[in-house]
C-alpha cells in the first residue's frame, strides 16, 4: 500500500476528530454533541453534497457512462445483501441476516461524504451523477432483506410488511433530502449556486469534522458491546467490505475510466448503513438486534472503510 496515501488519511483532522471521539469515551469523559445538534450536521452534510452533486450534474453531458454507473449502482445494492445473508445464516437466524444484509447491500451517506473529502485532499476529480448512484443503492437492498426474511421466515404471520418498508425506504428522510438537493443543484443556475458557496462548500469540512467526532463518540460505545459477540461478526464486518472494495476497485475500470468514480464505486459497495437500514428495520424485523448490526456497521464497518480502506481501494484503482 501506498504509505503516502495511508499517512495523509490517518493525518487527516476530520478523521482524527472521530479518534478524539473513541478516546473520549474509552477515559469515560462527559464530550458529547448534542442529539439535535447531530441531526442537524447530518442533515446538512446530505444536503451539502446533494446540491454540489447536482450541480456537478448540470455541467455534464449525459451519457451511456452515467447510465450504466446507475444500473451497475442499482445491481449492487441488490447483489450484495443476497450472498451476503447466506454467509451470514451460517451463525444467525432469518432476521438478524436479513438486516445485517441489507445493512451491508445500502450504503453509508457519512461514509461516502468521508470519501468524497479524501478525493479532494488527493486531488482527484469525480462526477456529479455518483451522488445519484449513492442515492438509488439506499432503497434496492433494504427491499431485498425483507423479501429473503419474508422467503424463509417460519413464522407466517410475521409476512407481509413489504408494503410498509417499501414506502419507508423511499420516503426516508436521508433518500429524500439528498436526492431533493440533487434536483435542486441540478436545476439551479451557477450564479444562484455562487450566492450559497459559503454554505454549501467553505463550511463543508468543518462540520464533517464535528460530525465525526459525534460518530467516533457513538461507534466507541457500541464497540465494547460487539465485541462480546463472538469472532464470526469482526471477521464478517471486516472481511465482506474487503472483498467488496476490493473486487468493485477492480471491475469498475469496465463501467468508467474515471478514478474517483471508481473510487467511489468501490466506497459505496464496501460501506454499510447505519442511519437508514435501521430505521427501516424496527418496522420490518422487529426481532431482529439492533446491537448486532449497529456495531457492526458504525463501531467496526466503518471506521475500517474511513482509515485503511480508502487507501487500499485507492491503490488497486491506480494499479489497474
Amino acid at each position: 500500500m501506498d504509505l503516502h496515501l495511508l499517512i495523509d488519511n490517518l493525518t487527516n483532522p476530520a478523521l482524527l476528530f472521530f479518534f478524539l471521539g473513541i478516546f473520549a469515551v474509552q477515559v469515560k469523559s462527559d464530550l458529547e454533541i448534542p442529539q439535535n445538534s447531530s441531526k442537524f450536521i447530518s442533515l446538512y452534510l446530505l444536503f451539502a453534497i446533494g446540491f454540489k452533486g447536482g450541480l456537478e450534474l448540470s455541467h455534464s453531458q449525459f451519457n451511456m457512462e452515467i447510465v450504466w454507473s446507475l444500473f451497475f449502482g442499482v445491481f449492487l445494492a441488490i447483489s450484495v445483501p443476497i450472498f451476503a445473508y447466506f454467509i451470514l445464516r451460517r451463525k444467525f437466524s432469518v432476521e438478524n441476516s436479513g438486516a445485517i444484509a441489507a445493512a451491508y447491500g445500502s450504503v453509508s451517506a457519512v461514509t461516502f461524504v468521508t470519501a468524497i473529502s479524501f478525493l479532494e485532499m488527493e486531488q482527484i476529480e469525480f462526477g456529479g451523477h455518483m451522488v445519484a448512484v449513492m442515492a438509488l443503492m439506499e432503497a434496492p437492498s433494504i427491499i431485498i432483506g425483507v423479501l429473503l426474511m419474508n422467503l424463509f421466515r417460519k413464522d407466517k404471520k410475521e409476512k407481509g410488511k413489504l408494503s410498509k418498508v417499501l414506502h419507508h425506504s423511499i420516503t426516508n428522510g436521508s433518500v429524500l433530502l439528498i436526492l431533493g438537493s440533487l434536483a435542486i443543484g441540478f436545476l439551479a443556475n451557477d450564479q444562484q449556486a455562487e450566492g450559497i458557496k459559503p454554505f454549501t462548500t467553505d463550511i463543508f469540512k468543518g462540520f464533517l469534522a464535528v460530525f465525526l467526532l459525534d460518530m467516533g463518540i457513538t461507534s466507541g460505545k457500541k464497540l465494547n458491546d460487539f465485541l462480546k459477540k463472538g469472532w464470526f461478526a469482526m471477521v464478517f464486518s471486516i472481511g465482506l467490505p474487503i472483498i467488496n472494495g476490493c473486487f468493485v476497485a477492480w471491475f469498475s475500470q469496465y463501467i468508467t475510466e474515471s478514478i474517483g468514480n471508481r473510487f467511489l464505486f468501490a466506497i459505496l459497495a464496501a460501506s454499510a448503513s447505519y442511519i437508514a437500514v435501521p430505521a427501516a428495520m424496527r418496522i420490518a424485523a422487529p426481532k431482529a438486534n439492533p446491537s448486532l448490526y449497529l456495531p457492526m456497521a458504525l463501531g467496526v464497518t466503518f471506521p475500517f472503510n474511513i482509515t485503511l480502506g480508502m487507501p487500499l481501494y485507492l491503490v488497486i484503482i491506480q494499479w489497474f
